[in-house]
């Protein structure tokens, strides 16, 4: 009986007109915008809140996990692609939150502007997205010493009276 329900419901379902926002044929621009909006802001805060959780739950100081991922030996280019993918996610979400802000402003709502916003956020986030990943493959930080030595020689950087109380 339960069998003939469901079968009976199931081409109900079938035959049934859908809502317009169950049934998108054609996707738009804007439509894909705001669910890659949606989708890096969810992954940005679950990484954010990961990593607030792993910092009060680890045991060891941060020197002691620096040490950890230098003895794993992960390779430059997995370090690097690791850090791109953060990049972008935050590169997109900032310049789409900009956008929203103007949209706030009750400025860019016509359709032809949400187009050309989206275009605009596209063009920015892949600028922003390509200057700070080339930025990461360089080996010199704001210290000036290469980044594996940038931590480790913290005290050399310090004035000499400084120096002292490290030694």
């Amino acid at each position: 009986m339960a069998a003939l329900l469901l079968r009976h419901v199931g081409c109900h379902c079938l035959c049934a007109h859908f809502s317009p926002r169950f049934c998108i044929r054609n996707g738009s621009l804007p439509m894909a915008i705001y669910i890659c909006h949606c989708g890096t802001g969810m992954a940005l805060s679950t990484g954010v809140s990961l990593s607030g959780l792993l910092a009060l739950l680890a045991l060891g100081t941060f020197q002691s996990h620096l040490e950890l991922v230098k003895f794993l030996c992960l390779g430059r280019s997995l370090i690097y692609t690791a850090k791109s993918a953060l990049v972008f996610p935050l590169m997109y979400h900032t310049w789409n939150g900009i956008k929203h802000l103007v949209w706030d402003l009750g400025k860019g709502l016509k359709i032809p502007q949400l187009h050309q916003s989206g275009v605009v956020v596209s063009v920015l986030t892949g600028l922003s997205f390509s200057g700070l990943t080339a930025m990461l493959r360089a080996e010199v930080p704001i210290t000036g010493l290469p980044i594996n030595d940038s931590l480790t020689s913290l005290p050399m950087l310090l004035p000499s009276p400084a120096r002292a109380k490290f030694s």
